[in-house]
């Protein structure tokens, strides 16, 4: 089996915005780092699995930038005009919390471009999975405004090209990322060819979306999910909510493909999330989607980065994902594993995470 990495170091040069963390710099904010979203969580992932050896049993490779025809088909053509005008004149903010610098547009662009390309080469079979280490991140964007750290949809764009290479290609997105997708439930809520499942933190962010109630528009009804968890759901508590929730859901809708919006910010060390997911907790919903991409659609499986923000955890939960991708040998331990193991929540906490499932797996 061949695991394509498709990455571009120029992803990583993309930043802008004067924030301390989420909020603007100005009055009683002192000037700070800048947003979460750094280059550092996936410099650092990158450089792990090159340490470590596993590169050795990955494809690596790039990909240029989305064609503009690409990304007209989920974005008009007055929000690319504007990202590119101010992209040119030094950067700027289209929307909150997605700041960018000169040359935004083209980064972009090209972290749209890694997706498009790995989903191409999943499709065509010359790979058997692969994985976008792509940036900036791209479930929050609408297609007309970004948002929270997203300035394109990456996912979105890389799955209108496909089905317009592929017309009636039916494609499944699983998107574990802390954050509700609330992008990519936006540009597909009424399309029936797609079917959008969001685990996420519940009323996280954006906190007034992902309601397990918002389950698609007109033909499209029936293909959205959400599910969201109570904060501390922990490692148990995922697994259920994949096994009871997720798995079903895949094999009723039948996909041609699987897609994961593979974000790292469910783990317990992150800044920007409250729910005691570990490595292993990726690992096994990795090992989960592979099997039912096996079952499904010829292990047909794309996964795009998204958010995460713990620069010193994502290495260890990403090298966790990749390893088990490629079905590799070579490991990466998680150094945090005995702490997290007792942080764990509680039995009594457990049946109510339970309950919890239950109660969403009744109600849909």
């Amino acid at each position: 089996m061949t695991t394509a990495l498709y990455h571009d170091e120029r992803t990583l040069w993309h930043g802008g915005g004067n924030y301390s963390f989420t909020l603007p710099t100005g009055g009683l904010v002192q000037p700070g780092a800048g947003l979460p979203e750094s280059p550092e969580t996936k410099r650092r992932f990158k450089n792990l699995i090159e340490v470590t050896g596993l590169t050795r049993d990955l494809s690596l490779r790039s990909a240029p930038e989305a064609t503009t025809e690409d990304l007209l088909r989920v974005h008009p053509q007055h929000y690319l005009t504007s990202f590119k005008q101010l992209s040119d004149q030094g950067g700027g903010e289209l929307g909150p919390r997605a700041p960018f610098g000169k040359g935004g547009y083209e980064i972009a662009a090209l972290s749209a471009g890694l997706t498009t390309a790995a989903l191409q080469a999943v499709l065509s079979g010359s790979v058997t999975n692969a994985y976008a280490l792509s940036r900036p991140p791209g479930h929050h964007c609408l297609p007309d405004r970004p948002n929270g750290f997203c300035l394109l949809a990456n996912i979105a764009i890389a799955i209108r090209a496909a089905q317009a290479a592929t017309p009636g290609l039916r494609a499944a997105v699983i998107d574990w990322d802390v954050h509700h997708g609330n992008g990519t439930e936006a540009i597909f809520y009424d399309d029936p060819s797609v079917l959008a499942i969001s685990l996420h933190q519940d009323r996280n962010y954006p906190m007034d979306t992902g309601h397990a109630a918002d389950r698609g528009a007109g033909r499209g009804t029936g293909f959205n999910l959400n599910i969201p968890l109570p904060p501390g759901t922990g490692h148990k508590g995922y697994l259920a909510a994949f096994d009871r929730l997720v798995l079903p859901a895949l094999q009723g809708f039948k996909p041609d493909v699987v897609i994961v919006a593979c974000g790292y910010d469910a783990a317990a060390v992150d800044p920007l999330g409250r729910m005691l997911a570990t490595a292993d907790t990726f690992r096994q919903m990795t090992r989960r989607t592979l099997q039912a991409a096996s079952d499904l659609c010829g292990d047909r499986l794309m996964m795009a980065h998204e958010g995460g923000y713990s620069e010193t955890y994502v290495p260890f939960c990403g090298h966790a994902v990749l390893q088990e991708m490629a079905q590799s040998q070579i490991t990466a331990p998680d150094p945090f594993e005995p702490t997290l193991t007792l942080r764990q929540p509680s039995a009594a906490f457990d049946t109510f995470v339970e309950t919890w499932i239950d109660d969403l797996a009744a109600a849909l």
